[in-house]
């Protein structure tokens, strides 16, 4: 598979707003699909992942939600800033990274 060239400084900064929009649409997307697992994981006990200062839950379940979130964050962030500079790259030309 072919290395992805540098981008200049001027496709950087033109790539900005696009990644925010990505990023922005990442961390939606990925709350709608870590809710969607753990209603499905935990038989629709309860729609929302537990958070570290809900008492009502063990730790095990709060540390189990956390692996799940941030997979799935670490995950769905990485597919959109990648489709983001693949399409950047198809619009401008240039690689907006490195």
């Amino acid at each position: 598979m072919p290395r992805e060239q540098h981008g200049t400084k001027t496709a950087k900064m033109l790539y900005r707003p696009v990644g925010l929009v990505g990023s922005i649409a990442a961390g939606a997307l990925s709350s709608f699909l870590v809710g969607q697992v753990w209603k499905r994981a935990t038989a629709g006990d309860n729609a929302d992942p537990p958070q570290a200062l809900q008492s009502e839950y063990r730790l095990r379940q709060v540390l189990v939600a956390a692996a799940v979130q941030g997979a799935i964050f670490a995950t769905v962030k990485a597919l959109a800033d990648r489709g983001g500079a693949r399409a950047f790259q198809r619009w401008t030309g240039e690689w907006p990274g490195d």
